[in-house]
Order: structure tokens, then sequence, then C-alpha cells
């Protein structure tokens, strides 16, 4: 994808701050080396060379234009991510506190370009196209990653190698799904041995037609394979299976509808490798009907959409973690 000059140089004159609306700027100018610490703080390794300000800017933003799309009518996901920095309600200047100025300068190129940038609910910036409405809001988590988003990968690898499936749960999955766009998350029952299985553990998705699926997610925090006995680091999926079934005719209370309600798909989620003879066996006793219902998502899969969604790393990730032995039903 590729925006005019005249496009690309109105953006990048906002990164560095030399847009001037009568007396107000409403970006923060921006020397050599805060152009270079803006783009670290959009997790990208660009450093100012010194040569002129909004020409080298206007290049760095038509190199991320130029990364694949995440869908059709969609935005590149870390130009969208350099846009979202770029207009972080935070960094509102005194006669521009809602940033409606920052915001109308920044659409003046976009809509040239059949593109509009508007905050929604959570005071997050969005940008659709204009003739579709598409909202341009999933990052591609199997584009290449930036040398920043490699070592934030990395130190979390290091803490799904000595989480509990507590703190895998709570500190990893949780804010992930959240950040997907899942609601309702609720992991009762985990902690409490006595509840019966699948009780309160669920969580919905909202379509865009406003249609709700109901999820409910198996989680182990090391390895699921199909040998015949199970480790202290891995779990046989013969294990999962009988908390598939149970899971996928269990009925959940929807409070907010105000019924009972069955759960549409199970994930089946690990902090390890879920082998492909796992895989294998449980699609061999499922019937099609529950194969189709049944998704995986293992430590690549973890690593990639947390990495991509640019979500805090749980606290300590990196550093040495005790192992708390646990048997988690999610």
């Amino acid at each position: 994808m590729k925006f005019k000059p005249r496009n690309l140089r109105e953006i990048a004159e906002a990164v560095i701050g030399d847009t001037l609306i009568g007396d107000i700027r409403p970006f923060p100018y921006r020397s050599s080396s805060y152009i270079t610490r803006f783009f670290e703080e959009c997790d990208l390794d660009f450093v100012h060379d010194g040569s002129t300000r909004w020409s080298w800017t206007a290049d760095r933003l038509a190199e991320l234009l130029e990364e694949p799309q995440a869908g059709a009518h969609t935005l590149p996901d870390r130009f969208i991510h350099t846009l979202r920095v770029l207009m972080d309600k935070a960094d509102a200047v005194d006669g521009d506190t809602d940033r409606a100025l920052a915001l109308a300068t920044l659409n003046k190129p976009l809509i040239r370009e059949g593109w509009e940038a508007f905050y929604g609910e959570d005071d997050h910036l969005q940008v659709r196209h204009v003739r579709t409405k598409t909202v341009s809001h999933m990052p591609n988590p199997h584009r290449p990653f930036t040398p920043e988003e490699l070592r934030r990968r990395e130190r979390l690898v290091k803490f799904l190698d000595v989480c509990s499936e507590d703190q895998l749960i709570e500190e990893v999955l949780l804010p992930l799904f959240r950040q997907l766009g899942f609601h309702r998350i609720t992991a009762a029952g985990h902690r409490d041995k006595a509840l019966e299985y699948g009780k309160d553990v669920w969580m919905r998705y909202i379509l865009p037609t406003q249609h709700v699926i109901y999820f409910g997610i198996q989680a182990k925090r090391g390895k699921l394979d199909a040998s015949g006995v199970s480790q202290a680091s891995n779990a046989n999926i013969a294990e999962i299976y009988n908390q598939v079934l149970m899971m996928l005719g269990h009925e959940v209370f929807d409070p907010e509808l105000s019924r009972q309600v069955l759960v549409d798909h199970a994930f089946i989620v690990a902090g390890g490798v879920i082998t492909k003879q796992a895989r294998n066996w449980l699609g061999g006793k499922l019937d099609a009907s529950k194969r189709s219902q049944v998704m995986f998502m293992d430590r690549d899969d973890i690593l990639n959409l947390f990495t991509v969604n640019n979500l805090p790393l749980p606290e300590g990730a990196g550093e040495s973690r005790s192992r708390l032995p646990d048997d988690i039903a999610f």
C-alpha cells in the first residue's frame, strides 16, 4: 500500500511536531533524539540519522505502509500502532485537551487516501476504511517482529517456562482474550475444587451482526501429547478428552440475557507445544460436529498474539519463578 507523498509528509509533520494551527501546536515538537524515542515507544527500531526530519520520517512511514495487511481494506498493523501512539490522549496539549485539533489534522491526509481516524469507546484511536467502514484493528500475528518485540517475546517464553497454570490464566490468557475482544471472561471454579467442572467458566464474543458465540477454555501449562504416560511437564490429550466433552455439553447462565446457553466452541490452550499426534488423536475421538467446535492454541500462538497486541508483560516476566503445582479447568 502507498500513500501520496503530500499525505505522507503531512502525517510525518504531525509525528515531528511541525504542525501549527493558529498559536496551538497539537503535536509535541520532536527533535532528532525525540523522533527516535517516539519510534521506540512504537516498538520500532528506527534511529533518526540527522537528515531532514520530515523527509526521513515520511520514508519510515512509507516502509510501514509496505508491510502486509491483516485483511482487506485495512492498514498494516504497525502503521496503525504508530498512529495510536501519536494520538494517545495522554499527550494532549493546552488548547486541545480533547485532541480534536490533532484528530482533524491527522484526518486531512487520511481522508484523501480513503481512511478516517476516530476514537473508540476505550479512547484508543481506530482507523476505518471510508467506503467499506472496515476498521483496521486486528494485528497480524504472522508478520516479522522487530528486535524489541523479539526481546519481549523471549521474556514471555521464560515466563511460560516457569509459571503455574493459575499464572498462565490470570496473567497471560485473560488479558490476551480481553484485548482480542472477548467479554465476560470468567475463571470461577478453578480454585474451588468442589465446584462442578465448567461451572461459570466461559467467555463470549459478539459478532458484527450482534449474534453471540460462547467459548470455553481448557488450559494446561505444559506440553500436550499423545504418549502413553503423562509426565510432570506435560499432559496426555486423553486427559483433555472427557473435559472437552463436558465443556461442550455444559450450560452456562448469561445474566445479561437471563437464560441458559450452551458453549459453542472449546479452546484447548497449552503453554507448551500441542503435538500433531495429540491433535489427530482428539480429532479421531470426536465426531464431525464436535471436531468443528474445538480449536487449539499452543505456545507459539500465545507468544505471537501477545506480542503483536503489545500487551504489558506479566510482572516478573523473564525472572526466576518457582513452579506452583496446579491442575486447572478453565
